[in-house]
C-alpha cells in the first residue's frame, strides 16, 4: 500500500527453488561463518583443510615460460577483444593437441570447448544435458559443484559409493542397480576429489563397460589429471572413448598451479562420433555460444 502502508513487492516472491536448493549442497557458507570466528593474530596457526588453491602456498609456482607467455600476449594487444572460437583457435588446438598425447586417437581442435575455468565447464555440461525428468549418478563422497549444478538444471541426482575397502573405486554393483532408462550419465572424479584415489587402467575399463551397457555418457573431471603420488600412473578416461562417449573436463588450475587464470575446457573424447549424432555436440557449441563467448 502506497501512503505509509506496507508497499507490495512483486519481485518479493521465494527464491528460485532450483537455487535454493543447489545452494544448500554448497559449505561455503559454513566455511565462512568458521572464518569470522577466527582470531588471525591468535597463537594457533589455521590450516585450511578446504583450500584448493595451490598458488597460495610459496612452495608452489607456475614455470616461468607460462608467465612470460602471458605478459606477452596481454603486451601484444591481440587479446583485448571478445573471445570467439574462431580467436581462440590456437588455444584450443593447443589444448586438443596436449589431451592426444595420452590418447590412442588424435583429438581435433573442433572436439574443444573453453570454458572461464573447471568451474564453468561443469556449468555448461550440466546445462546441456539437464533437463526434468532425467537423472545423473554422482560419486558420493564427491564435488559439492557436481551437484550443485546438476539440481540448478533440473536433473535429478543419484549417488554410488566409493568403496574405501578398494581404494575408493567406484561401487560397480551400485550404479547398474541406480540407473534406468531416464539416466543420461555418470560422472567420475579422477584423480579424485576429495578421495585423493586415482583408477586404475583395469577399473576404468570396467567404467566404459558398464556405461556402455547401461547406454549412458560418461563425463570424467580430470581436474587434477596427471597429479598423482604412489604407484598407479594417471589414465584419462578418453583411452575408452571407443567403448563409450567421454566429456573430459579439465583445466590449467591445478597442475600448473593458476586457478586465479581461470582458464578450463571441455573435451568430447568421441571418435566413434556418438556425440554428434544425437546432436549433443551441437548443444555443446550453442552453449558455448550463450554461456562461455
Amino acid at each position: 500500500m502506497e501512503g505509509g502502508g506496507t508497499k507490495a513487492w512483486r519481485f518479493a516472491r521465494p527464491a528460485n527453488p532450483a537455487l535454493a536448493a543447489a545452494g544448500e549442497r554448497s559449505i561455503q557458507r559454513y566455511l565462512l561463518q568458521l572464518h569470522a570466528c577466527l582470531d588471525e593474530r591468535g597463537p594457533r596457526p589455521v590450516i585450511p583443510l578446504s583450500h584448493g588453491d595451490p598458488s597460495s602456498s610459496p612452495s608452489f609456482r607456475t614455470a616461468p615460460e607460462a608467465e612470460e607467455a602471458v605478459v606477452a600476449a596481454v603486451r601484444s594487444g591481440e587479446y583485448n577483444g571478445y573471445s570467439s572460437p574462431a580467436t581462440a583457435l590456437p588455444a584450443r588446438r593447443a589444448v586438443s593437441e596436449y589431451l592426444s598425447r595420452d590418447l590412442p586417437y588424435k583429438l581435433s581442435h573442433d572436439d574443444i570447448f573453453l570454458t572461464c575455468g573447471g568451474t564453468q565447464a561443469i556449468e555448461t555440461v550440466m546445462s546441456v544435458f539437464g533437463q526434468p525428468g532425467v537423472n545423473i549418478l554422482l560419486p558420493k563422497p564427491g564435488y559439492p559443484k557436481h551437484e550443485a549444478h546438476a539440481i540448478f538444471h533440473r536433473m535429478e541426482v543419484r549417488h554410488y559409493d566409493l568403496v574405501p575397502e578398494r581404494g575408493w573405486e567406484v561401487d560397480l554393483e551400485a550404479v547398474e542397480a541406480l540407473a534406468d532408462e531416464n539416466t543420461v550419465a555418470i560422472l567420475i572424479t579422477n584423480p579424485n576429489n576429495p578421495c585423493g584415489s586415482v583408477y586404475t587402467h583395469e577399473h576404468l575399463a570396467k567404467i566404459a563397460d558398464i556405461a556402455s551397457k547401461l547406454g549412458i555418457l560418461v563425463i570424467a573431471d580430470e581436474v587434477y589429471g596427471h597429479l598423482v603420488y604412489g604407484s598407479t600412473s594417471f589414465v584419462p578416461m578418453g583411452v575408452f572413448g571407443e567403448i563409450v562417449p567421454v566429456i573430459t573436463l579439465g583445466a590449467i588450475s591445478k597442475r600448473w598451479a593458476v586457478p586465479g587464470w581461470r582458464l578450463g575446457w571441455i573435451a568430447t573424447c568421441d571418435p566413434k562420433g556418438v556425440l554428434r549424432k544425437t546432436k549433443k555436440t551441437q548443444g555443446l557449441k550453442t552453449a558455448e555460444q550463450f554461456l562461455i563467448s
